[in-house]
């Protein structure tokens, strides 16, 4: 099991996930209206990439922008969450020998209690999100099954690390669940609202090039977000 894990699934999954949001981000740039969107972008080309710019970076800083400080519980949480869910695949050592192994590079790694560190935050942000989601009618209004199983699936590839990690049971039972999990991660990403990790630049920058071209910006208005 472990073997077809890390090899067959692993590069199946991986093709998947790289395929299927090129087709994603394709899709989503042809779909822009030649009316509402492409005239403008193409016409202030300066102004457009400023607002783009300024539209993701300002959003990746934890409190940037308006919508962040005017929830910062939410934030703060958001943010543990997705630092974790970023950096851990990405730098944790384990993922980067892996990675050595199976596509021929890696990254530089972070230590492991910083993973630590990462992942407790991670799963106690994304409890607090889940409760969020519960508590707040405005919010639970707004959830259906699939964000259920989207949030689940976001949870299990941490859960069953951390339990690894720990030593909790058998150690090939969890590590076999963890990679699987993140495997099942990688499946959904271009089918499901998981997408984002890759549509966010793209939406962002939209929303930046109309904001800097077509709602103030041409004017030196800068953006209150």
């Amino acid at each position: 099991m472990h073997a077809l894990l890390t090899g067959p699934i692993f590069y199946l999954s991986s093709g998947v996930c790289i395929i299927g949001m090129v087709v994603r981000l394709y899709l989503y740039f042809k779909g822009l209206s030649w009316q509402l969107d492409r005239v403008a972008y193409k016409q202030y080309p300066v102004m457009g990439f400023k607002g783009a710019v300024r539209s993701i970076y300002k959003w990746l800083i934890p409190y940037g922008t308006y919508g962040w400080r005017s929830q910062p519980v939410m934030a703060a949480a958001f943010f543990g969450f997705h630092l974790g869910v970023v950096l851990i695949p990405l730098f944790l050592i384990g993922h980067n020998v892996f990675m050595a192994e199976k596509l021929g590079f890696s990254l530089f790694t972070i230590s492991a209690c910083t993973a630590d560190i990462l992942a407790w935050v991670a799963v106690a942000s994304l409890f607090f999100l889940i409760l969020r989601r519960l508590v707040l009618a405005e919010v639970r209004i707004m959830t259906d099954r699939k964000d259920w199983g989207v949030l689940l699936i976001s949870m299990a590839p941490f859960m069953t690390g951390m339990l690894a990690r720990y030593g909790v049971g058998d150690y090939s039972f969890w590590i076999n669940a963890h990679i699987l999990t993140g495997e099942i991660v990688l499946l959904a990403i271009p089918f499901t609202k998981l997408s984002h990790v890759f549509l966010f630049f793209a939406s962002r920058a939209q929303l930046g090039m109309d904001f800097g071209i077509k709602r103030g910006g041409l004017k030196g208005t800068k953006m209150a977000w």
